[in-house]
C-alpha cells in the first residue's frame, strides 16, 4: 500500500471522485510509492489534487475531475465550459493546469545540482522524469473516444472511469499511471536524493540545521545546503494527518515531538483568527520556543507560555488576585486559577487551539485550566509527553487518565519509538543508564517500555566521554578550554551547553568561561531563563531540569560525582541525568573529580555500548 500524506483517513476529499482514485492509490500501488493529497507544493504553494513520487519512476502531478459527460458545453487548452444547474460555468483546462503545476516543480528540483543528471547530453538535467495527468472519475474511455475529447486532452495523460475499477489489476492501473510520462529513463533515487525533493516541494518539512528541531520555521527560499534534514516519514504523515478533535502523541526523547507542536500550532494558526495557545511546564523551553516562532513567521496569533507564567497573566488580565494562605506562591495562584475557571471569571473558549508540550509534567487539576478554554467550535487540542522525562512530579508516571481530565483521545493517540536526535552511541549510554535505575519501574508499567527503549535512527558517531580529573577546579578548566577550542574552531557557541546540577556548580562554571573570555548565557538567575537565546551567540549553561526540550551539538555534564543529589531520591536524579544526556546531538562529555554511584552507573553504560 501507498504511504498517503495526510493519511487517507485523515484526507478531506471534495468530491467522490477524488476520494475513489485515492483509494485506488492506496490499495493498487507498492509500499515505495508516495502520494500527497491536496498539499501545498513549493514556495508559490501550488496546490494540486494528488502528487506521486516513485524513487524508480519519479514524480507525477495529478487533477480529478468529476464531469460527467453530458454536463460539458465546450473544452480547449484554456478552459472548459461546463453546464451546472442550467448555466455556464467555466473552469481551468485540468492538464493545461496539471502540466504547469508539474513544469514548475520540475525547474525547482532541477536547479539542486544534487537531482541534476551529471553526465552525458542530459547533464544539468532533472534526475528523475516527471509527467502529469487528468483523472475523469465518472467518463468512461468509450465516452472519452465518441466525444472526441482527445483533440484536447492528450489520450496517454487520462485515466478513465473504467481504467480505475475496484476490480482493475494493480498492474494495468500502475501503466495507466506511467503512460502519462512521455519521456522515460532509468532513475532509482537514493533515501537523501528523495529527502531532497521533499526538502524543495514542502518547505515545512524542513529541519534547518542551524536551528535544531525547530528549523522548520526557517525560510522557505533558503538555498539548500550539501546535507538536508527534513522530518521522517512517519513524523510528516503524522503532522499533516492531525485533525479535529484531541490528539495525543507518546513519544520518546529525540523523536521530533516539539516539532510536531510546531508545525501544527502554525497551521493552525493559519486557519483560525482567535489565538492559538502553546504551553509548557519549562520556562527555558517556552522562552525557546516563543523566541523561534516570533522571530521566524512573527505570528502573533500563537502565543507560548510556561504554565505558572500563563496563570499569572489570566488573573491579572481578569483582575483577580491570588488567594492568601499558606503554601509557595505559585501553588496558590494555580489554584486561584483553578477556581476562577470553575466560577467562569475567567472568560472560556478564548482559544482555537491549545497544543501542551512536556505534559508529563503537569498535574491533573491543571487540565482543568486548559480544557475549558478551548473554542469547542475547533475543539483541537495536542497533548505531548515522555514518562521517562517526567522530573518535577512526584509521581514519575502519567497517574491519571486523559479521559479523566476532560481529555477525550480514545483511538486517537500515537506512540513515537524512533530517536533522530541522538547518534547511536549517545542513546545507547542513556539507555544503558536508564535501564539500570528503572528496570524495576518499566517492568510494572508497561507504558513505559516504549519511553525507556527508544528506537534509535542508525546515526553514528564518536562515544561519549568520561574523565576524571584530581579538583573540581581542574573540571572546569578543562570544560572551558576545550569549549574555548571549540568555538575558536567555528562551532557556534550556541550549539554548546553545559549542563549543570546545582546552582553552585553554575555559579562557579560562570568564572571559568569569564576567565576565558567566552559568551555565555545562564538560567542560574530566572532573567536568564528567558533570555536563553538572543542575537549574540552564546554558551549555554542550563540547569539539568531547564534544559527539557532542548538540544545542543556538544553537552557537558560536569561534576558527575555529586549525582545522585543527596536532597534527592534515586529515580528523581536518574531522570535528570537521563534528561540531559539526550539533549547532546554529537557529542557528551561527563567530568568528575571523585567516584560515586553514578559515575559507576555511566562507566558501566558507556563499557556496555563499546561492546555493543
Amino acid at each position: 500500500m501507498a504511504l498517503f500524506f495526510p493519511a487517507r483517513s485523515a484526507c478531506v476529499f471534495d468530491t467522490h471522485g477524488e476520494r475513489r482514485f485515492a483509494e485506488r492509490l492506496d490499495k493498487k500501488l507498492g509500499d515505495d510509492y508516495l502520494c500527497w493529497f491536496n498539499v501545498p507544493v513549493g514556495p508559490k504553494a501550488l496546490q494540486p489534487d494528488f502528487m506521486v513520487l516513485h524513487p524508480g519512476r519519479g514524480l507525477l502531478i495529478l487533477e480529478v475531475k468529476d464531469w460527467q459527460i453530458d454536463s460539458i458545453d465546450s473544452l480547449d487548452l484554456k478552459q472548459v465550459k461546463l453546464k451546472v444547474n442550467g448555466e455556464l460555468v467555466v473552469d481551468k483546462n485540468p492538464l493545461t493546469q496539471a502540466r504547469i503545476y508539474a513544469l514548475e516543480a520540475a525547474v525547482l528540483l532541477e536547479k539542486d545540482p544534487l537531482l541534476q543528471q551529471t553526465s552525458g547530453q542530459y547533464k544539468g538535467k532533472l534526475i528523475m522524469p516527471y509527467g502529469w495527468g487528468v483523472v475523469l472519475s465518472n467518463i468512461t474511455r468509450k465516452m472519452f473516444d465518441e466525444h472526441q475529447l482527445g483533440r484536447v486532452l492528450d489520450a496517454d495523460r487520462v485515466i478513465c472511469q473504467d481504467e480505475m475499477l475496484e476490480s482493475t489489476s494493480p498492474e494495468m492501473f500502475q501503466q495507466r499511471l506511467w503512460n502519462m510520462f512521455h519521456q522515460v529513463f532509468p532513475c532509482q533515487l537514493r533515501p537523501e536524493q528523495v529527502d531532497r525533493v521533499r526538502y524543495h516541494l514542502h518547505p515545512e518539512v524542513r529541519i534547518n540545521t542551524d536551528s535544531g528541531q525547530f528549523g522548520l520555521f526557517s525560510e522557505q527560499l533558503a538555498p539548500a545546503p550539501s546535507l538536508v534534514k527534513v522530518m521522517d516519514l512517519q513524523q510528516e504523515q503524522l503532522a499533516r494527518s492531525l485533525g479535529r478533535g484531541h490528539r495525543v502523541i507518546h513519544g520518546v526523547a529525540g523523536s521530533g515531538k516539539t516539532m510536531i507542536l510546531g508545525y501544527r500550532s502554525q497551521y493552525l494558526a493559519s486557519l483560525t483568527t482567535k489565538p492559538v495557545l502553546v504551553l509548557c511546564y519549562n520556562k527555558s523551553l517556552a522562552s525557546r520556543l516563543q523566541q523561534v516562532i516570533q522571530h521566524q513567521q512573527a505570528n502573533d496569533k500563537i502565543q507560548v507560555h510556561h504554565f505558572h507564567g500563563w496563570c499569572g497573566q489570566l488573573l491579572k488580565r481578569h483582575q483577580i488576585k491570588v488567594a492568601e494562605g499558606q503554601g509557595k506562591y505559585y501553588e496558590r495562584q494555580v489554584s486561584s486559577t483553578i477556581a476562577a475557571v470553575e466560577a467562569g471569571a475567567i472568560d472560556p473558549h478564548q482559544y482555537a487551539a491549545i497544543l501542551i508540550d512536556e505534559a508529563h509534567d503537569f498535574e491533573a487539576d491543571w487540565f482543568k485550566v486548559v480544557v475549558p478554554l478551548l473554542d469547542p467550535e475547533t475543539d483541537s487540542l495536542l497533548v505531548l509527553y515522555d514518562d521517562a522525562q517526567s522530573i518535577y512530579k512526584k509521581s514519575k508516571t502519567l497517574d491519571f487518565t486523559f479521559s479523566s481530565v476532560g481529555i477525550q483521545a480514545r483511538g486517537r493517540t500515537t506512540v513515537l519509538r524512533t530517536n533522530y536526535r541522538n547518534t547511536l552511541e549517545i542513546l545507547m549510554v542513556a539507555k544503558h543508564f536508564a535501564h539500570s535505575i528503572f528496570t524495576e519501574t518499566a517492568e510494572q508499567q508497561e507504558d513505559l517500555i516504549p519511553t525507556l527503549s527508544p528506537a534509535s535512527a542508525g546515526r553514528r558517531g564518536d562515544m561519549p566521554e568520561l574523565h576524571c580529573f584530581a579538583t573540581a577546579e581542574a573540571e572546569l578548566d578543562y570544560i572551558a578550554e576545550r569549549i574555548d577550542q571549540l568555538v575558536k574552531q567555528g562551532v557556534c557557541a550556541d550549539k554548546i551547553a553545559i549542563l549543570y546540577r546545582h546552582g553552585g556548580q553554575a555559579e562557579n562554571l560562570e568564572k571559568a568561561l569569564a576567565r576565558l573570555g567566552i559568551v555565555f548565557v545562564s538560567t542560574r538567575k530566572d532573567s536568564g531563563k528567558t533570555q536563553l537565546y538572543s542575537d549574540e551567540p552564546s554558551v549555554k549553561v542550563v540547569s539539568m531540569a531547564s534544559s527539557k526540550g532542548l538540544e545542543f551539538d556538544c553537552v557537558f555534564i560536569p561534576h558527575l560525582n555529586e549525582m545522585p543529589y543527596k536532597k534527592n531520591n534515586l529515580e528523581n536524579e536518574a531522570r535528570l541525568l537521563y534528561v540531559a544526556m539526550t539533549r547532546a546531538i554529537e557529542t557528551l562529555v561527563f567530568t568528575y573529580h571523585a567516584r560515586s554511584e553514578f559515575t559507576e552507573q555511566v562507566q558501566h553504560a558507556i563499557a556496555l555500548t563499546e561492546k555493543y
